[in-house]
């Protein structure tokens, strides 16, 4: 795949027992790399860990999915889609408090990707950092930002006049006379 990862970690990773929902079963034998990746074509980030050429963990991270700590060096988050809970055992506390912020990190960056995929039909150019800024949380109208409104409905005569071909024509002395008078 031609994606780099982001962030890489060592872990060993568990999965919930599907039967019990209650034990864990080590799904590595060993510490693996376990890394977060972005996908640019689908705009999704993910954390995928490979166990040789088997994919051990391929999670895609949504905006409410949670990350919990559940010791100092253990911890783990359910996916829904894989419906599976997945576990990871760090060798510090270090290395979980890391990986647990970089998921808070990239779940806050997947949901902002979601807002903009549906704005996307409605706005193109307000940053999403703006939002406190008041009068730019209404995103229905961006053009009420820029004009008053006399201005909003200057095109729609434009519109009507569309026989353009006259009207251009017998606009151009008025336009001489006008600017000739405001001298």
């Amino acid at each position: 795949s031609r994606e780099q990862p982001i962030f890489s970690t060592r872990a060993h990773v568990f999965q919930i027992d599907p039967n019990t929902k209650k034990n864990w079963v080590p799904t590595s034998k060993h510490a693996v790399t376990v890394s977060y990746f972005y996908d640019s074509t689908r705009n999704v980030y993910r954390i995928i860990s490979l166990d040789g050429s088997k994919a051990i963990i391929n999670s895609t991270i949504t905006p409410n999915m949670t990350f919990t700590k559940t010791s100092q060096k253990f911890g783990q988050w359910a996916d829904s889609r894989a419906n599976t809970v997945y576990g990871l055992g760090f060798s510090s506390e270090h290395h979980l408090s890391k990986f647990a912020e970089k998921f808070q990190e990239f779940k806050e960056a997947a949901r902002i990707a979601k807002e903009k995929s549906h704005e996307k039909m409605e706005l193109t150019s307000t940053p999403s950092q703006e939002s406190a800024g008041g009068d730019i949380q209404s995103p229905l109208t961006p053009e009420s930002i820029n004009g008053t409104d006399d201005e909003r409905a200057m095109p729609e005569v434009t519109q009507n006049s569309e026989p353009r071909a006259e009207p251009t024509q017998n606009a151009l002395p008025f336009t001489h006379r006008y600017r000739f008078h405001s001298h």
